[in-house]
């Protein structure tokens, strides 16, 4: 099967953001302080244009690996159309977020943290590093936001 074509940035941008706005889940990577091994969990997320919204239990390894550490690694999409999100993390108790906010993440995905009688915190991962490619020729150029910044103007 050959590959196809490397996209331009532009394209790889557009690409992404419709993923983002448009995608579901995302598998979470976390890691604890101590430098214990990396967790993986697959989580839902809602993206407003410049955050993404996850929620998991408070107790859970992944929720005292976001809490402990504000940081985590999101990739959406199959392995050979992949985005990869490296975020900072806020947590957000249920009181806390807007009801706005918990209403577009249960419409979205199709489950209300709200409801459950497992505590849940909602986490904000706002990205600090996108990068996308399909095949190794995307490869190059992979990365399009450093720093927080989008690497291409809109």
């Amino acid at each position: 099967m050959t590959p196809p074509p490397a996209r331009t940035a532009e394209q790889r941008k557009r690409d992404t953001l419709h993923r983002l706005e448009n995608d579901v889940d995302a598998w979470v990577a976390t890691a604890g302080p101590d430098g214990a091994a990396p967790y993986l969990v697959p989580l839902s997320f809602v993206w407003d244009g410049a955050v993404l919204l996850i929620a998991t239990p408070a107790d859970s390894r992944t929720g005292r690996n976001l809490v402990a550490t504000g940081r985590a690694r999101l990739g959406i999409g199959p392995t050979r159309d992949v985005v990869v999100v490296d975020g900072a993390v806020t947590a957000v108790t249920p009181e806390d977020l807007p009801e706005e906010d918990a209403e577009v993440f249960a419409g979205k995905t199709g489950f209300d943290p709200r409801e459950l009688a497992t505590p849940y915190l909602y986490f904000r991962v706002v990205p600090q590093r996108v990068q996308a490619w399909r095949e190794a020729g995307e490869l190059p150029g992979r990365e399009l936001m450093r720093d927080g910044e989008w690497l291409l103007a809109d």
